[in-house]
């Protein structure tokens, strides 16, 4: 393994090489849980432009349906990495975004403005610090897995 796997590898697992993996192995799961995120980004580009603009269903719809399944495969993924991730702002938040994505039915003439909002939502979330992403809302404070407890699942 490179010194740049070794140091991502690192990265990923809080500083410590605890449970070394090969790799392949690693890379699979990098590249994996990457072309997951990928897709989900394609999803949410596709559907997009249908849903600002008031597009007929038909014509992004498929997109729609890639975005979705995408985000219940990533999150999914994260409920069975970390329980905790449930009750960190970073899962809390998932859930607020699926709250203001089904409430499409309901204020349909929202649309564009409830999806603006978990774009950004969504942005704030996967790049904020640390501190933010992993704070508990029921502990009051940050809240990590303890070290050895997290299954390792890398990208």
């Amino acid at each position: 393994m490179t010194p740049e796997h070794k140091q991502d590898l690192k990265h990923e697992q809080g500083g410590k090489e605890q449970f070394p993996i090969s790799e392949t192995r690693f890379w699979i799961q990098r590249l994996s849980k990457t072309g997951v995120r990928a897709l989900h980004i394609l999803g949410i580009a596709g559907s997009a432009g249908g849903i600002l603009y008031g597009v007929e269903r038909g014509l992004w719809l498929n997109w729609w349906i890639l975005a979705m399944t995408t985000g219940v495969i990533m999150m999914s993924l994260e409920i069975s990495r970390s329980k905790l991730w449930v009750i960190q702002l970073k899962g809390v938040l998932t859930f607020v975004k699926l709250g203001l994505l089904a409430s499409f039915f309901i204020l349909p003439q929202h649309k564009p403005v409830l999806f603006i909002t978990v774009l950004l939502m969504s942005v704030f979330v996967a790049h904020g610090p640390a501190g933010l992403r992993h704070y508990s809302i029921w502990h009051r404070r940050r809240i990590d897995e303890k070290q050895g407890k997290k299954k390792r699942m890398n990208g």
